[in-house]
This record gives C-alpha cells, structure tokens and sequence, in this order.
C-alpha cells in the first residue's frame, strides 16, 4: 500500500542525525511540490519523531490517482546543505510486491508509531538537533517511473525543532522599551539637559537598522532572518495570519489593477528560493542504497505501520480536492510563486504580501499619526481647561501656553524622523513593482509629505545659519524650541551633522528597492555607508558631551562591522551552510548586545534614577543637586553631565557621563554655557 511509505520517509528523515538525544522533537514546518503532481496528491502531511520515547507521528491526506504506474522512490534528507541521506528504492522488490503497480485510491490516516530499538535511532540524532535555533533541514520524496526515469510525484517537507531565535518575547519587550523610551522623552522633552528625547530616536532608529539588514539580497541564514523579522513592528511591519488589515488591502489592490498574489496563510518557508537557507540545494545524483532497503524490510517495522486506518474516496473527489484552495502548492525554480531573498521572503515571513509592504507601513503610519494628533489635542484641551478654570499660577499657565506650539512642532519632527526611513523603502519599493495605482500614487503623496516634514525644518535651519550664524542657533529660542530636535544635541561647529544621517537613510532605501537582486551590491553601498558614518563620528566629534562620542560611535561601529560581517551571505561568494549560520549567530549576539546597551542607557537617563535616589534621601539628593548644579556637573532630572564638561570634567566626572548623549536645551539661555565653553577650543 502506499500509504505504507509515509512511516518509512519520516524514519528515513530523522535516521541521518549522528550521535544520542534524550528529549526534544522534530517536526515539519512546510510542505510542498517539487514538481507539479502528476500521480501522487497530497492534502495533508504532518510528521513529528518524538525523541523521549524514539516514537513517529504522522498524519496524512493523499491518493494515488494514476493506474499500473510502477515507480522508484528516491529518499534525500539535506541538512545545513550536506546531504546525509540519499537512496533509491525500487518498490516492486520490496513488501511483495504491494506498491507495484501503485494503488490507485485515496488514503486518509494518522499513526503514532514506536520506533524499535535495534534501528539505533537514539544513536544517530545528537541533541544539538533539538536546540539549534531556525533548524535547516528538509526531506524530499521523489517518485521515478520505473524504465523511463520520469518524475510522478516529489513531495518536500522542511523540518524544525521549534526553537527560533524569532520570539514574540523579544517583539513585546523591544516594544516596551520604546514605550517606555517615548514617555520618558515626553515627561522630560522640555526640560534642559535632557537625554532621552534623543535615546528615544537612537533606539528606534537602531531597531530600524537590525530590521532593515534582512531587506537584502542575500542568503541570510534562518536563524538570522527570524532575528531580523523581531524588530520588523519598528518598520511598520505588523500583521499576523488571517490579518482583517492585509485582507482590507488585498481587496484594494484587486479593485486597483493589483495582480500580484497574496500572502499564504501558512508557513512562508516553503516558498523560500531553493538556492537560499532553509533549502541550501544543489544539484545531486541519486544513488541506490543496500542500507536503505535492508531498512525497509525490516519486518518490526513492517508489523507496526499495519495500524493504519485509510479511507477510499472516488477519484474525482480527489483531483476535485486538490485543487481547491489551501491544498499543498507546487514550488519549483521556474514557478511564480517563488520568494526571492529580500524584501520578499522577509514579508511573508509576517503574512504580509509582497505587494502590501508599503501599504502596511502606510497604514501604521497613519495609526501613529492619528494618535499623536490626539495627545496632541488633548494637552491643548487640558491648557484651555487650565486658563478657563484658572488651575495653576498665572506665570505657569502662560508660560505652557506660549511654549505650546513649539513643543507640539518638535514632536511633530520627532515623528517625521522615525517614520520616514520605513516609508522611504517601501514608497521606493512599491514604484519597481508597479501593481496597484493607488498604492503607487499613496505612496508618491506619503513619500513628498514625510520628506516635507524632515527637510522644510533642514531649510530653516540651514537658512538661519546662511543669514546670520551658527550662533542664531543657540540664541533663536523659538527655532531652537521647534527645531532642536535636528541639531541641539551637537556642538554648534557641528550643527550639521543631522546631514549626512539623512543622506545615508536616502541612499539605503534607494539601494534596498533598487539593488533587488544584487546584494554584493547592496552590501558594499551600506558598507560605504556605515564606514562614512563611523569616520565622520570619529573625526568631527559632533556632540556636546565626551559621553554622547562615545555611545554614539559605539552604535556606528556595531552597525558597521555587522554590516561588513554580511559579506558572507551573498550568494556568489559561497560560503557554506554552517559557517553562514555561524556569522549569522555572531551578528545576533553582537546586535542584541547593543540593544541591551540601548536599553540600561535609556533607564539610567530616564530620570528614575533620580526618582528613586529622592525617595530615598530627600534632603541629601537636594544637597547634593544643589552642589552639582553650582558645579554645572549634572542635571538634576536625570543625572547627566552638562556640556561643559566635554571640556572641564574631571575624570570622575567624565565616569559618570559614559553613555551620555548630548543634553537637550530648549531657551537660549541654557544654550549659552556651551557656547562660551566651544569658544576656548
């Protein structure tokens, strides 16, 4: 029966495994044609090989629907590209005869199955197997017709273990964090010397960067890519299977001359490029194998795949039924339904159709828009409500109304410079693939009006230095209210350095939409990139404290050698499977590291700090601020370094200021001490 094969493949599957596991599963994580089905129809196959108690479970919907097909099964199980196992079996010599020719009906059945113990399977799985994160592996059934060699049936299925280095753990805390981040920096954005405002777009725009590195060309290792895909909520990223705003968006692309699939409600895994991790393929002979067939005579195993319930369906039903929608697909190298590294596979990683990208974005951004306009108008209600029913003194009152406007223009900047890296790609994006008119002409109006936002404040600043001097920054209140947020974190000399971050953002998304297909390319521009950026830290020294050099220089050189690390995932270079894994893991470790840095810097600048020293001793920490302030060593609210100790500190106090960025100064007045102090050097 054929249906016997099914016990005899997910065996085969986890027999090439070497040395002993004590616990652990695998399991099939895809499922798909290799070539178009021709006399074997799958509906349904689901393995596991529990290790605990060396068991198989299957379950399996399929039927043979061709008459006196006599076939060869070749059985091949690659792992991290090293092909472990590669036989072929002639079904007419083996179970009597049973298989040839195949039988001709439907088989539905599922069967946990005992594995015996003089197979050795304990001894041939190592339990690295069951812990490596993002497994790579697959098996592949082939059926060959027996005198002609031509292809009836080949069926691949990926395996996994379970763990992956993608958690919905990391996505909620990273998230928490940025919350957490946003209203620190709201609490603390109109006081001086304050920190956070900017960590606030540090961590967001480091987010941006780890999720933007799997946009690429390249080869990227499983378990590097499921890290990627954690951060991708930062670019606007959000979906999930069955999602209410991708169906919303598939039907506007239908009605709109969108002809470009759908995403798949399963595992994207199968779609993935045969060339590219998880498959790792390449061209293989088929050997016979005396092993495999001593293997498949051995009649423990023949006596407990008997145990197997099966039903007949007609023949119709079953060609009928695999047709229908949802039914295993056919991926093949010439298919259309082939993801290619990039932007593709990355998306429909997050059930997210290739021609959605942007609209998902688009349409979070305008969420998060909607939103802030709604805070905003609630602070503007609570001052009206505060002058209308006289709350507070009169001087506070006016100086909250007055200052208004400028703080929500700052924010409003803020905003445009976090949203617009994600919109630059994909609006680039979605103009190379020319499917939907209105994503096309939403993408053309969202690109000008986030890019209006960011460069109108840019003109303005460049103008007023043009018109009178780099000082007009520091003594212009109003500007520097409303602008700061480009450039009040640099030393005035270096006020400009907002420009050449802007410019790399360009020159990313241009290279990432464009450069599809090309990612030796890609690769060495954002290496350019990251270089220019890290010479730049190093040779200007831009910010306002020796703290905020340091960290930020920190971050540049992390995004530049994880940057020139990815070398090794561009396909024309050849690296193998496990090496690329490796780097792979070491580019994690190196970003994760970086964000936890991230992470302890955005809490010690928070001000809780602060909080928690005031509780503890009000009397002494007042004292002690009082001190510090006459000193001009730190700020009160949050315990950072004022600018004038980039030049004057001690080395005890510079201690303290590692980790520093540059303060935030909103009046001129508290502007002034870095000016006078830049005067002398």
């Amino acid at each position: 029966m054929l249906v016997r094969l099914v016990p005899l493949l997910t065996l085969l599957t986890v027999l090439p495994f070497s040395s002993a596991a004590t616990d652990g599963a695998l399991f099939t994580s895809s499922v798909t044609y290799c070539e178009p089905p021709e006399t074997l129809l799958i509906q349904q196959f689901d393995v596991k090989y529990f290790s605990a108690n060396q068991s198989i479970f299957f379950d399996i919907s399929a039927a043979s629907v061709q008459a006196n097909v006599n076939v060869s099964a070749n059985i091949l199980v690659n792992v991290y590209g090293l092909t472990l196992l590669n036989v072929t079996i002639d079904l007419c010599d083996i179970l009597a005869g049973a298989l040839c020719p195949l039988p001709q009906y439907n088989f539905v059945g599922s069967q946990s199955i005992s594995l015996p113990d003089s197979l050795g399977v304990t001894n041939r799985i190592p339990a690295i197997a069951f812990r490596i994160p993002d497994l790579e592996a697959y098996a592949q059934l082939t059926l060959l017709e027996v005198g002609t060699g031509d292809i009836k049936a080949c069926v691949q299925a990926t395996l996994s273990n379970g763990w992956s280095t993608r958690q919905a753990a990391v996505q909620w805390a990273t998230g928490a964090l940025a919350l957490f981040a946003l209203l620190a920096a709201a609490w603390q954005s109109t006081r001086p010397n304050a920190v956070v405002p900017y960590r606030l777009l540090d961590l967001l725009h480091f987010y941006q960067t780890i999720a933007a590195t799997g946009l690429l060309s390249l080869n990227y290792p499983s378990l590097y890519r499921a890290f990627a895909i954690n951060f991708a909520w930062a670019l606007g990223l959000i979906s999930s299977t069955n999602s209410r705003l991708q169906t919303s968006i598939d039907n506007m692309r239908a009605l709109t001359g969108g002809d470009m699939a759908n995403a798949s409600s399963g595992s994207a895994v199968g779609f993935v490029d045969r060339r590219l991790s998880p498959w790792n393929a390449v061209n293989l002979e088929l050997p016979a194998s005396s092993f495999a067939q001593s293997l498949l005579a051995d009649t423990s195993v023949g006596a407990a795949r008997t145990n197997i319930t099966f039903s007949r369906i007609a023949l119709n039903g079953i060609q009928q039924l695999a047709t229908t929608e949802g039914q295993v697909q056919t991926v093949t190298d010439d298919s259309s339904n082939v993801l290619q590294a990039g932007i593709p596979i990355y998306v429909n990683s997050i059930h997210i159709a290739t021609a959605n990208a942007f609209m998902t974005t688009f349409l979070i951004s305008l969420i998060i828009v909607a939103i802030a306009l709604a805070v905003a108008g609630l602070a503007y209600g609570a001052l009206f409500a505060a002058n209308r029913f006289g709350w507070g003194t009169e001087e506070t009152r006016q100086r909250l109304k007055s200052s208004y406007p400028a703080h929500m223009r700052a924010w409003a900047l803020r905003l445009g410079l976090i949203v617009h890296p994600p919109l630059t790609i994909f609006a680039f994006y979605q103009w190379s693939l020319k499917d939907s008119w209105l994503s096309v002409l939403l993408s053309v109006i969202a690109f000008l009006a986030i890019w209006l936002s960011v460069l109108y404040p840019v003109f303005l600043t460049l103008r007023l230095v043009r018109r009178e001097s780099r000082d007009a920054l520091e003594f212009n209140p109003e500007h520097l209210a409303s602008h700061g947020p480009l450039y009040a974190q640099y030393r005035t000399p270096r006020y400009y350095f907002f420009l050449p971050l802007l410019i790399g953002v360009f020159i990313k998304a241009i290279v990432i939409a464009a450069g599809e297909g090309s990612g030796m390319a890609q690769v060495v521009v954002f290496l350019i990139v990251e270089l220019a950026v890290v010479i730049a830290h190093i040779v200007l020294k831009p910010y306002n404290s020796r703290g905020g050099d340091v960290f930020s220089t920190y971050l540049a050189i992390v995004r530049l050698v994880c940057t020139g690390a990815m070398i090794a995932f561009v396909e024309s270079v050849g690296v193998a499977a496990i090496p690329r894994v490796a780097i792979g893991a070491v580019i994690t470790v190196i970003f994760s590291i970086a964000v936890l840095i991230l992470a302890i810097n955005v809490f010690l600048h928070s001000g809780i700090t602060w909080l928690w020293r005031h509780r503890r001793s009000p009397s002494r920490q007042g004292s002690a601020d009082e001190s510090m302030l006459e000193k001009g060593d730190a700020n009160p609210i949050d315990g950072t370094a004022d600018d004038t100790s980039r030049y004057s500190a001690t080395p005890s106090m510079l201690s303290r200021t590692i980790g520093a960025s540059t303060p935030h100064h909103d009046t001129a007045a508290s502007r002034r001490v870095s000016i006078s102090s830049t005067t002398h050097h």
